[in-house]
């Protein structure tokens, strides 16, 4: 009996499967990234205190260094529960949350009198309070990712998150105004010092819902009655998930007094719905439907008053802020005279005045960043925004079953439509929402439902990124391939 060799490991090679290696080339690019994302966080914090101060503390890296520490760890959580996850998104976005941080540091010092500013603590102010809540952020993703081994598990709470978000969003609206009403939007839950913003929450639950829901009627929802110019429309009984959905965002708009969060969460419903369907008329209808309820509600603001007052008011200050520019229309004047006074290229990181614009910390974090770095500098920016929307796109088009490819798509529209709205309101585009900058603005609800955004769109790159062996993709934590999960959809829809 003859001994039957065993093929041996090619020049230059170790041995390892494709998967191991492919998996392993990716998480070093991600570190490499990440390396370089925190070079530029620290160089941007350096060149603040340079401005700020006259001198460079000997402490400039420290914040660059805690949130490395950070970043780190929720690398080597998605190396190992992730290994297959796209390798750009968490670079991308600590690129931004470190500008965040250094950004509000440098209001932080801006705030100080001038005597203390050269030893105010790291951790002290804004700055470090945005440091800690980065910290429990990640904590959070990086439980997500290991709780949700695989992302079609989470559809089978999809009714269950559905109520969850519809509560979560009716909620400030029905509290009184003292525990409710920042700034004239009623979008946050206030108890005492405690505050948090639960529609930033309500978006990752209300998301899941729809990709469930459409998942499962996408058939209906697909059916046209009629053709008119060129483009098939839907049969009038399927549009009752839609008009439901308007109405609930109108009541958003006219009880919770925000643009933004209504827009948020309609937009969100009608892509992922054009997504399931590919029909050109939903997105129509939608568009219709939304810019006819806003018109309807600046009507009755402008006639009746009431519930309609904000709006109409706030919709009158974007026609014309230099009307009353100091005091209805100063918040967006001192926006739009700071992106001016930035030109191309900034007044360099700390040498600008963004302290006197109101709120700089949260609603115009960009209007006041914008002065400093500059149009160049925005862009850069948005190309970042624009990268993590578009991974989020890839992961929706490489994973094989339809409700990753729909909650994917949604999270990445989501993410998209809200850095639009912001960035359209302070430069005038459309009327000024209470919506924050992804990443950048201060706060930690919306930085943790961001987070936790990433961390959904990590676990479904994973699983549209693992190599397919025998006509299955391997799942995470398990040897052979994917079962089909209790109410999770599998089948495959054109991306």
């Amino acid at each position: 009996m003859t001994a039957q060799a065993t093929p041996a490991a090619s020049p230059g090679t170790t041995g390892e499967q494709p998967g191991v290696r492919l998996a392993r080339s990716r998480r070093n690019a991600e570190l490499s990234l990440l390396a370089v994302a925190m070079v530029l966080v620290a160089a941007y914090g350096g060149m603040v205190e340079a401005n700020v101060l006259d001198k460079v503390t000997g402490d400039f890296w420290i914040p660059a260094v805690a949130l490395s520490a950070v970043f780190l760890g929720l690398h080597v959580v998605i190396r190992y529960l992730a290994p297959f996850a796209d390798p750009a998104l968490l670079p991308a976005v600590a690129l931004l949350n470190g500008i965040g941080v250094g950004f509000l540091r440098r209001l932080d010092l801006a705030d100080a009198p001038a005597a203390e500013r050269a030893d105010l603590a790291i951790f002290a102010g804004t700055g470090g309070r945005q440091l800690a809540w980065t910290l429990v952020s990640v904590i959070l993703a990086a439980g997500l990712l290991v709780l949700m081994r695989d992302h079609r598990a989470v559809s089978r709470y999809a009714y269950t998150l559905g109520l969850a978000g519809i509560v979560l969003v009716m909620i400030p609206a029905v509290l009184p105004n003292r525990f409710s009403e920042i700034n004239g939007a009623k979008l946050w839950i206030r108890i005492g010092s405690f505050s948090i913003q639960p529609g930033e929450f309500a978006k990752l639950a209300l998301l899941v819902f729809f990709a469930y829901y459409l998942v499962r009627k996408r058939e209906v929802l697909s059916l046209a009655s009629r053709r008119f110019l060129g483009i098939d429309f839907p049969r009038g009984r399927d549009l009752g998930p839609v008009v439901v959905v308007w109405l609930i965002s109108l009541m958003v708009l006219v009880f919770e007094k925000d643009l933004g969060t209504s827009l948020l969460y309609f937009g969100m419903f009608v892509v992922t719905l054009y997504i399931a369907t590919e029909r050109v008329s939903w997105l129509l209808i939608g568009l219709l439907l939304f810019f006819g309820g806003a018109y309807l509600a600046y009507f009755l603001g402008s006639t009746v008053g009431g519930p309609f007052a904000n709006f109409y008011l706030r919709a009158e200050i974007w026609l014309d802020p230099f009307a009353d520019p100091l005091n209805d229309g100063y918040q967006l004047v001192q926006g739009l005279l700071a992106l001016g006074t930035g030109g191309l290229f900034g007044a360099g990181p700390g040498g600008g005045t963004p302290d006197v614009l109101p709120e700089v910390q949260n609603d115009f974090i960009f209007a006041g960043i914008g002065e400093e770095i500059g149009l160049f500098g925005l862009s850069a920016l948005l190309v970042v925004y624009l990268l993590i929307v578009q991974r989020g796109l890839r992961a929706a088009l490489t994973v094989r079953d339809s409700f990753g490819k729909l909650l994917a798509g949604g999270l990445a529209f989501t993410l998209g439509l809200q850095v639009f709205v912001i960035v359209g309101g302070i430069s005038g585009l459309i009327p000024l929402t209470g919506q924050t900058t992804p990443f950048l603005s201060a706060g930690g609800s919306s930085l943790m439902a961001n987070w936790l955004l990433v961390a959904v769109l990590l676990r479904i790159s994973d699983a549209g990124r693992r190599p397919v062996s025998g006509g299955s993709a391997a799942r995470p934590g398990s040897a052979g391939p994917p079962e089909q999960l209790h109410g999770a959809p599998t089948e495959v829809i054109r991306p």
